[in-house]
């Protein structure tokens, strides 16, 4: 048989891909195992979005091919949806780009801008897809460090001393998974300084600016960001669309038309029923952001009291699906933690270390969890 690419001998299977297997296994054997583990909303999307998407299985076009593109309510859609929640205007045109979920648009945007041998800058701890495709791109990962101490923000003393030459692209991502790190303005200016200055493609992966935190924000509302900075969003955790797979990609308008380039050799559109289905969550009014962050405030003060319960300390001002927390006084080994965790108490959490050397000492709890089953983990904590 012939051997596979070289390229994958530089990634392994997502871990999620391999510990979910696992944790399913366990169920099949009869274990009660409870996840919290992953960011997939438990929650159901907006009865206005799935009457969109069964209305539209009747229209003409439905089961035609679709526009690369996306279609053009939809751009516009996007655009409407940034200058609302964001105050950024978009050309529909050509600064938005309709994707079939965020995580596609860091293929194509590897895609589109790697060499083998390219250098490209990606969070530590941050998430794992940036490097992986930075690999299968045969290009490589450059980590930037971030620490608590410092906020989980970029080491800016650091970044100052990095040969970049060989560097093509930053990925930041704020508010920050798996820290929960809310966006600063003052960070986006410094990094599009930075990123102008030594002609790199500043990417920010925005999937998270509306779940628990008090004021959207977008790199692109920053001065000069559009000569340097592409930001990628989705429905997935704010319109509890996980499923559906639509993200966007908005920003510099000749970079917009390279990630193009690619995508239109990779797929044949969107089914036209899911994109009537996101053009009606977009238009979704703030109460349905304010209505589902009460639900996630009552789940998160449940998973501050189980992480309390466990001696691990949090940030209780941080944002986002999860909550970030570090290993109990005495305890280092986050994967070994966990593990004792699932075996004992049949609960899977995340270990920080999937994110990266930074996140060794730390767990990560998702909020995608009803109240009842986070009660239900309490009373296995009872002293």
């Amino acid at each position: 048989m012939k051997t596979t690419a070289r390229r994958l001998e530089s990634v392994q299977e997502y871990y999620f891909s391999r510990k979910l297997r696992e944790v399913a296994e366990r169920i099949k054997q009869g274990q009660p195992i409870i996840n919290m583990g992953i960011g997939s909303p438990d929650l159901p999307a907006h009865p206005s979005v799935i009457n969109a998407l069964q209305n539209a299985l009747t229209h003409p076009k439905a089961h035609m091919y679709q526009s690369y593109q996306g279609l053009p309510e939809l751009r516009e859609g996007m655009c409407d949806f940034y200058k609302l929640h964001y105050n950024v205007d978009l050309n529909p045109n050509s600064e938005v780009l309709p994707l079939m979920g965020s995580k596609e648009g860091i293929m194509h945007i590897s895609m589109a801008f790697l060499n083998p041998g390219d250098q490209v800058l990606i969070p530590n701890p941050g998430y794992p897809t940036y490097a992986s495709v930075t690999r299968l791109m045969e290009a490589e990962p450059v980590f930037y460090e971030l620490a608590e101490a410092n906020g989980w923000q970029p080491d800016f003393d650091a970044l100052e001393e990095l040969d970049t030459k060989k560097i093509k692209i930053m990925w930041i991502n704020y508010p920050h998974m798996p820290t929960g790190t809310d966006a600063n303005a003052q960070t986006f200016d410094r990094l599009i300084d930075w990123a102008i200055q030594r002609d790199i493609l500043l990417v920010n992966d925005n999937p998270y600016s509306f779940v628990l935190t008090d004021t959207p924000q977008s790199i692109l509302s920053r001065p000069k960001a559009k000569e340097v900075v592409l930001e990628l969003n989705s429905l997935s955790k704010s319109f509890n669309m996980a499923g559906w797979r639509v993200g966007m990609l908005s920003g510099k308008a000749d970079c917009i038309q390279a990630v193009l380039k690619v995508k239109s050799n990779m797929d044949s559109g969107m089914f036209y029923g899911i994109q009537q289905g996101a053009i009606a969550a977009l238009k979704m009014e703030q109460s349905w952001f304010a209505d589902l962050n009460q639900i996630y405030s009552k789940r998160r003060a449940l998973v501050e009291e189980l992480a309390t319960r466990l001696g691990a300390q949090f940030n209780s001002k941080s944002v986002g699906l999860f909550v970030w927390a570090k290993l109990p006084k005495g305890i280092s080994d986050s994967e070994a933690y966990i593990d004792s965790i699932l075996n004992e108490k049949h609960l899977f959490i995340t270990p920080g270390t999937i994110f990266g050397s930074q996140g060794q000492g730390y767990i990560r709890f998702s909020l995608c969890v009803p109240e009842e089953t986070i009660h239900e983990v309490l009373k296995r904590f009872e002293s």
